[in-house]
């Protein structure tokens, strides 16, 4: 007795469900959107979930025909009766799932994102590639909605994937960084050696002095005790 309470408080559930997602499902508005007069694309909300075309056969007799993810489903002789196909089975979810479009994005809409990008980096912009101070970093793009990032140091020119153009903005002015940390680390070791020289001019007797190790001494300014000597 408990087991057939219990299935049928199961099937009481479904059923509930089966009608709460049709109500949610019947809320959407079935609209036909005409491309064409034999053409037509039939929306739920914003979503397509079919299309109405035309058979040009003259021997046809159900010319009307409803289309899914470019499959044929179903044939009326009318286009009233394949527009009602649709809404009844959509309601009843009987209808095959339609692929959604995926809308690609133009050349302009890929240069405009990373314009944006490359204006907060004071990063500019050009036919071939990104730039500053006038000189060139590398070069960002979009192929198949997947972002890459190519380096100009790179000879063979690796495109280096990124997953948004932040991302890949985002690498080139680490780059950037990375160069400038080094070449300040090459001043820095450069201005320590000659420092050095000139403080092994300081052990020389005045009459062994040059004329032009007087006027190196001259210059000669003691490292800072905080400073540290920065290898490679």
């Amino acid at each position: 007795m408990t087991h057939l309470i219990n299935a049928q408080q199961a099937q009481a559930e479904i059923q509930s469900q089966i009608v709460e997602q049709t109500q949610i499902l019947a809320k959407k508005e079935i609209r036909a959107v005409e491309i064409s007069f034999y053409d037509h694309e039939i929306y739920a909300g914003n979503d397509l979930i079919a299309s109405i075309t035309h058979d040009t056969d003259d021997f046809a007799t159900q010319p009307w025909v409803v289309m899914v993810n470019d499959v044929e489903i179903h044939r009326s002789n009318t286009w009233a009766k394949s527009y009602n196909y649709i809404r009844w089975h959509y309601t009843q979810k009987t209808l095959p799932q339609q692929q959604q479009q995926v809308e690609e994005t133009t050349g302009n809409e890929i240069m405009a994102q990373i314009a944006t990008e490359c204006e907060k980096f004071e990063f500019d912009i050009f036919d071939d590639g990104i730039y500053y101070n006038d000189a060139k970093l590398g070069e960002v793009g979009c192929t198949d909605g997947n972002w890459w990032v190519v380096r100009v140091s790179c000879p063979s020119k690796i495109k280096i994937p990124c997953d948004s153009v932040l991302g890949a903005v985002w690498f080139l002015w680490i780059l950037l960084a990375s160069a400038d940390k080094d070449a300040k680390r090459t001043s820095f070791v450069d201005a320590q050696s000659e420092i050095s020289h000139r403080e092994a001019l300081l052990d020389k007797s005045c009459d062994e002095l040059t004329t032009i190790e007087w006027e190196e001494l001259k210059k000669y300014k003691p490292l800072p005790e905080n400073m540290v000597l920065l290898t490679a």
